[in-house]
């Protein structure tokens, strides 16, 4: 129970000339002598889905003592992380490891030639993809969406869909007879509506915070070097004499987060207007893979922190992508990488691609630990799902799928524990039930499902 002296509503905005401001979480919204789960402090529960095509190194995403094909179903304590995994140590106990699931809707249809480049839109659906290439695509609506249907009506934005990888670039060429929609989108409205995935994070907080009501007034305001709280000062000082020290603090300290992202932006900005002629970068898209997707996992935490949305999707790249990632310790591309030939080395060098995407994920993860959110933190209170429809990329199998969730999902979800399932035995749709199992959403199916997860 919290008691303060004045309650101010959970839904409140601060308003100034073309901008609305969420509020973060306050003692000051959480009304005296009441308790917590009747108040706007009752822990709202969040949902991430991460995607990264192409798989994991094998040997480098299994706890010592598994090796692959596994022919039972097994687990138990996680004593430390594998190789891949290494980034998510520090949360070891609110991580669960998952192998051996089968993502049979990644495959292609029977009697049909290999379409796994093109299916990245089963991922959260497990569904197969029409194979099509014109308007009567057909896929499945994915759990997101089910999940931003259930707990994100109330909100601003009730789900975003971002991604670090240009669905307008030459990354794919979208052939075998399957439409790009099925590479450019995890998320899915309904099975003919896929959802776009924002690259631009200026346009991500300008639909987060209303930044001008006009194209021309953002960029004048942009111009002369403003940030959107200067048109807030009289709110912000007003609502800051009504609140306690500690509202000031996290009020100041929110209000500064707005701040950083805003200078971030201007630096993407101004680095794509000096770009040369040839650069395919949007302006207010950072080149630097690093700091795009830092910034995007940064926006997605700041719209949690302001229950501005509490649903989210980041695609990390596209399948065929050949990006590389110079900070991660290897110039080799993703997807030649990805077709390591079983050699050793070529393994070894692929899952370093594979842990420098998991330490991105754990810059995520970092924030919302260490953002408090109610009786515990917004980790404390979110399932993230980290993860892929590829086993051995090499030989474009998928059984064997890794998986990670991480989080506490408002009590729901039990970290610390690797869980492991026999090879083929378990779809990725059992996976998906189990997941909306979490946010009290139960169907008697999903996908290509046959159960709940054992175990989870």
């Amino acid at each position: 129970m919290f008691i303060t002296k004045r309650h101010i509503p959970r839904r409140t905005f601060l308003r100034g000339a073309g901008v609305s401001l969420a509020l973060p979480l306050l003692d000051s919204m959480i009304p005296a002598a009441t308790a917590l789960a009747q108040t706007a402090a009752n822990p709202k529960p969040r949902f991430v889905a991460t995607f990264t095509p192409h798989g994991v190194a094998p040997g480098y995403h299994m706890p010592d003592g598994f090796v692959l094909p596994l022919t039972t179903a097994g687990g138990g304590p996680l004593a430390e992380l594998p190789f891949a995994y290494k980034p998510l140590e520090p949360w070891l106990n609110q991580v669960v490891l998952l192998n051996g699931i089968h993502c049979r809707s990644a495959e292609a249809p029977l009697g049909q030639s290999p379409a796994d480049h093109w299916v990245a839109s089963s991922y959260l659906c497990a569904n197969k993809p029409k194979r099509t290439a014109g308007a009567d695509i057909q896929n499945g609506t994915t759990i997101d969406q089910i999940i931003a249907q259930a707990i994100g009506q109330d909100t601003l934005m009730p789900s975003m869909q971002l991604a670090v990888e240009d669905p307008g670039a030459s990354s794919s060429n979208c052939g075998e007879g399957y439409s790009c929609a099925y590479t450019n989108s995890i998320s899915w409205s309904s099975p003919g509506t896929p959802l776009p995935m924002e690259l631009n994070p200026q346009v991500s907080f300008e639909r987060m915070f209303g930044d001008g009501s006009t194209a021309t007034e953002r960029a004048a305001r942009r111009d002369q070097d403003r940030s959107i709280l200067d048109s807030l000062t009289g709110s912000l000082s007003r609502l800051r004499t009504n609140i306690s020290a500690a509202d000031r603090a996290r009020l100041d300290a929110y209000a500064q987060d707005v701040r950083e992202i805003e200078r971030r932006l201007r630096i993407a900005s101004a680095a794509a207007v000096d770009a040369p002629v040839e650069s395919t970068v949007p302006v207010g898209v950072p080149e630097s893979f690093e700091e795009h997707i830092k910034l995007q996992f940064d926006l997605m935490a700041l719209a949690f922190r302001g229950d501005i949305t509490r649903v989210g999707t980041l695609l990390y790249a596209r399948d065929l992508t050949n990006r590389n990632y110079p900070d991660s310790g290897t110039l080799t591309s993703f997807h030649v990488g990805s077709h390591h030939g079983e050699d050793p080395a070529r393994i070894k060098d692929y899952s370093i691609i594979n842990q420098y995407h998991v330490k991105m994920l754990a810059h995520f993860i970092d924030t919302l630990a260490k953002t408090a959110d109610g009786d515990g933190t917004l980790l404390d209170h979110s399932l993230v799902m980290y993860g892929t429809n590829m086993g051995n990329s090499n030989q474009h199998r998928h059984e064997d799928v890794p998986f990670v969730l991480v989080g506490g999902a408002n009590g729901k979800l039990t970290g610390g524990r690797h869980l492991s399932y026999p090879t083929k035995q378990v779809p990725s749709g059992n996976l998906l039930l189990s997941v909306l199992d979490r946010f009290d959403i139960h169907r008697d199916s999903i996908g290509d499902s046959t159960g709940r997860l054992e175990g989870l």
